[in-house]
Formats: C-alpha cells, structure tokens, sequence
C-alpha cells in the first residue's frame, strides 16, 4: 500500500500517548500509530454502517424496533419466577469433560 504524507492538528495529550507507545515498543513509530488508529476507524465505521444496513433490513422485514419492547414483551421477573417455581423442574445443566 502506497504512503502519503498528511499533515495534521492533534491533541497533545494524543501525541503524548502515542510517543509513549513507540517509547514502550507498542508500535515502532509515530506514523505508525496514526496509521493504526485511522485503519481502526475505518474498520469502526465499516461495521456502523454494516449495522446499520442489517437494523435497516430487519425493521422493513418485521416493523420498528422500539425502545418499549424489551420491558413489554417478557414478563416481570415475579411473574417468571412465580410460574417457574409452580410449573417447571429445576434446570440441570451437563458439560462434558
């Protein structure tokens, strides 16, 4: 991949972190830290936006996700451990060895 030279604004304490990382071998050069950082970004806002198109596509397929829904939609936790305790055995759980 070919290089650019970018000349750039940043906050100091930003520029402390990132020489203190070079400092302890975390990263072999300024450059290099930026770099990462903004390949980190890229790849934040490439999953944002695949997110986003999946949220997109489940609410054109099965309606709004609301912000009501997740209380509204299962019973309180006294209806659940009333009913469990009345109508259910205890769970047992298995893992293999």
């Amino acid at each position: 991949m070919s290089k650019e030279r970018l000349t750039v604004t940043v906050d100091s304490e930003l520029i402390e972190a990132a020489n203190q990382a070079v400092t302890e071998g975390r990263v072999a050069s300024l450059s290099g830290w930026v770099n990462l950082a903004l390949a980190e970004r890229a790849a934040k806002e490439r999953r944002l936006r695949a997110l986003a198109e999946a949220v997109a596509a489940y609410e054109d397929e099965f309606g709004e996700i609301t912000v009501g829904c997740p209380g509204a939609c299962r019973p309180a936790k006294s209806d659940y451990r009333s009913s469990k305790e009345t109508t259910q055995e205890p769970m047992t759980v298995r893992t293999e060895t």
